[in-house]
């Protein structure tokens, strides 16, 4: 099997994709921010196996998440559909608009079994499928095992990593267990969804002291934070626990990449490393982590809340240390592993994602109109409801409380300071327009002031579908 792998990956110029499957491997960090991997500039935190990944894999530098809290973008992953199609448009459970001028509609509190999910997609195309760490689409009824994953090891086994720094150890190491013993007749779709480096932060034994030697060498900041609307963004990374985290992170990655190699897989296995959303910098009081030159974090759709790391290594497709600054988005993974697994695509099923397989072979970035983004709830990071849109250069950011816009272009202006809606009539009115547009195509619910909307209705049955 490896020696068919690595003759087909020498031909790989020659052949779009390889005959053989091979395994992939997805990796899913929660509140990573776009700045806090060493490989990405970040100047505090120290991050060895990732930017080793990166240093054999492709590194994206525009890549985006479909939802600026963790829940919509992992159903964006599972479904590739935006979150207003599957009706998780909040963090599950989200929070009540109790107290401000509008009148939001709660979350829907689990994808739906209809949705044919990638672990779905993949289990149906010859692999086996294998779910470990943090789900958050859904309990009982509605968890991995429900949705395609024929091994799910959840926090029910792992622990809580609230108050237990060593649940992503136990993460990886049930990985390696799975590498050990998985069904060498077929193929494996492992995906791995780590805790790190959400809130609480813990300190991370291996690692804390460190960062606290390191905190403390670092010169003294007079403006550490500025504010953003209601609340204060943190604008350095100094957090000696936050480092302590990412350095947690990064060796429980180490650990499944070195199985990978070890094992003589890492040759015939795909790579994806991801995060959920923006690192949390925006809050009443600043957040643990600093997205700089990005502006605000998670919660926000400014881009330092929707901005974030991503890399892949695909065996014979990509280049090593590569960077690409192609704009793609969590919906498109869903189509782009199909491809590269070599399995039809479910255009019905996948209907907002863009296969980006072209990125990885040559760099040529595939064709879209623009990338979309919907938040209609209110945030604990002081983010109210409301809507965006990436179009070429450009980024429009629809206010719903004040019925205002702000353009920016990010090429001129990545830390969008300066905006340019008035200067810009002509584009601020056809990009709203297509923003609008794009809600009412989609049923997209926008809140309105006094006026209580119905609640979701939980996903039914399953809906069987050997192919859409």
């Amino acid at each position: 099997m490896k020696r068919l792998f690595t003759l087909l990956a020498s031909l790989a110029a020659l052949s779009p994709l390889h005959a053989a499957k091979p395994n992939i491997v997805f990796i899913l960090a929660d509140d990573l921010g776009w700045k806090d991997l060493s490989c990405y500039g970040a100047p505090f935190n120290e991050t060895p196996h990732i930017d080793r990944l990166a240093s054999q894999g492709l590194r994206f530098t525009q890549a985006y998440t479909a939802g600026s809290v963790c829940s919509p973008t992992r159903g964006s992953i599972m479904s590739g559909k935006y979150p207003v199609r599957t009706g998780v448009t909040d963090y599950i459970p989200g929070l009540t608009s109790e107290g401000h001028k509008l009148v939001t509609r709660r979350t829907k509190t689990e994808l739906a079994l209809e949705e044919v999910t990638l672990g779905e997609a993949m289990q149906e195309g010859g692999y086996q499928t294998f779910y470990a760490g943090k789900w958050h689409l859904g309990g009982a009824g509605f968890e991995p095992d429900a949705q395609g994953f024929e091994v799910y090891v959840g926090d029910g086994e792992l622990g809580n990593h609230g108050k237990d720094w060593s649940v992503g150890k136990r993460i990886s190491e049930s990985a390696v267990k799975f590498i050990d013993e998985h069904d060498q007749k077929r193929p494996f779709f492992m995906y791995l969804a780590f805790h790190e480096p959400h809130i609480p932060i813990l300190e991370y034994p291996d690692h804390i002291e460190h960062f606290q030697k390191k905190a403390a060498g670092l010169p003294e900041v007079t403006a550490p934070q500025r504010p953003e609307r209601e609340g204060l963004t943190r604008i350095v990374q100094n957090d000696a626990a936050y480092g302590s985290e990412v350095a947690g992170l990064d060796s429980f990655v180490g650990t499944v990449l070195d199985k990978l190699d070890s094992s003589g897989l890492a040759g015939e296995t795909i790579v994806v490393f991801f995060s959920d959303n923006g690192g949390l910098s925006t809050k009443s009081a600043p957040g643990p982590t600093s997205n700089e030159p990005l502006r605000a974090g998670k919660g926000w759709l400014y881009e330092g809340g929707v901005r974030v790391p991503l890399i892949i290594r695909a065996p014979g497709v990509t280049k090593g240390g590569s960077v690409t600054d192609a704009q793609v988005i969590s919906t498109d993974f869903y189509p782009t592993l199909l491809e590269l697994a070599g399995l039809p695509a479910r255009p019905q099923q996948h209907q907002d994602g863009v296969s980006i397989a072209s990125v990885l072979r040559d760099g040529s970035a595939p064709q879209r109109d623009a990338i979309f983004w919907h938040y209609p709830h209110y945030h604990g990071s002081t983010w109210a409801p409301g809507s965006a849109i990436r179009e070429g250069d450009w980024k429009l950011i629809e206010f719903f409380e004040e019925n205002k816009v702000e353009l920016y272009n990010l090429k001129q202006d990545l830390s969008e300071q300066q905006d340019l809606s008035s200067a810009e009539p002509e584009r601020t009115k056809a990009m709203r327009d297509k923003l609008t547009a794009w809600r009412q195509s989609t049923d997209a619910y926008v809140p309105q002031p006094g006026i209580t909307p119905p609640t979701p209705k939980k996903g039914g049955k399953r809906k069987k579908a050997a192919q859409e």
